[in-house]
């Protein structure tokens, strides 16, 4: 796990450039930025992040670190194909919603159990697993674009 958040790092770094380009691009079809703000610190994050169309909201899986600066009521501005949005996090952390919204994301992205924690040994979502992650953090986030307008 280690190794694997040291390759992440390395990896968004470009991620995060290509990323905010004002234009789409072919990484923008599945993959889009979060700018968030430190909790604690106040500091100012840019994640890259996969994400699921579904119907009039975005489907995000949550993991790492940044979830934890994300607050239910708080609108957040992402990078989204090129443009700059505002979207409001809702958390999902019912089994039987996630395994449900999983399904759904695998079968527009099947990678997305590659680097979900819930997948059997031959990419099944696994009920136990599911439950697991759940346990201890694990949650999917449905972004809806339902915020006021105001200047991003």
């Amino acid at each position: 796990m280690v190794a694997q958040a040291r390759l992440m790092a390395v990896i968004n770094v470009p991620m995060r450039l290509i990323l905010g380009l004002p234009f789409a691009t072919p990484l923008s079809r599945q993959l889009m930025l979060l700018h968030l703000t430190g909790r604690k610190s106040g500091k100012r994050y840019v994640q890259p992040v996969s994400y699921v169309p579904d119907g009039n909201t975005l489907l995000t899986p949550r993991g790492g670190r940044w979830k934890l600066n994300l607050k239910p009521s708080e609108c957040v501005r992402l990078r989204l194909r090129g443009r700059d949005v505002l979207a409001r996090p809702e958390l999902i952390r019912d089994v039987s919603e996630v395994e449900r919204l999983l399904h759904r994301m695998q079968s527009v992205n099947p990678r997305i159990t590659s680097f979900v924690p819930v997948a059997g040994s031959r990419g099944e979502i696994d009920h136990v697993r599911v439950q697991t992650a759940i346990n201890y953090g694990f949650a999917l986030i449905r972004w809806h674009f339902d915020c006021p307008s105001r200047a991003i």
